[in-house]
């Protein structure tokens, strides 16, 4: 997260700065860990689900696509204070964790696969990932 005086106001400025473009919201969805201590839980047979996690403010952005590519390309800005207020519950210990756990990411009620994240950051403080999503 932010360091000093300078790293917390320029997560509270990235915030207020998505919040004002828009603040919408992405779910990312996590694999689900609860299992059953029965017989078919130990052989794999109980479909543990997934976990949402919302994110917001969030501001999209269409990308291009070409002919042969996804059916839609969307760059997602996500708000660092808002994603790493999330690590602590979840048990992991960096953004890049949670991102690369994620199954896919739930948005206007399409389901996205994400393709790349990007960290945007100032004077050694995220403020910004940057996530680009195919459908």
């Amino acid at each position: 997260m932010g360091s000093g005086i300078c790293g917390a106001a320029v997560l509270r400025a990235a915030t207020a700065m998505l919040t004002a473009l828009g603040g919408g919201q992405v779910s990312l969805l996590l694999p689900g860990t609860a299992t059953t201590a029965d017989a078919a839980g130990q052989l794999g047979l109980v479909d543990p689900g997934v976990q949402n996690v919302i994110i917001a403010p969030v501001v999209t952005q269409n990308l291009p696509t070409g002919n042969l590519g996804p059916i839609r390309r969307v760059e997602f800005t996500l708000p660092a204070a808002a994603v790493e207020a999330q690590l602590p519950s979840l048990g992991m210990g960096s953004a890049e964790d949670l991102f690369q756990a994620a199954l896919g990411l739930m948005y206007d009620g399409d389901l996205f696969h994400i393709e790349a994240v990007v960290t945007e950051s100032l004077a050694g403080t995220a403020y910004f990932y940057v996530v680009t999503a195919v459908e």
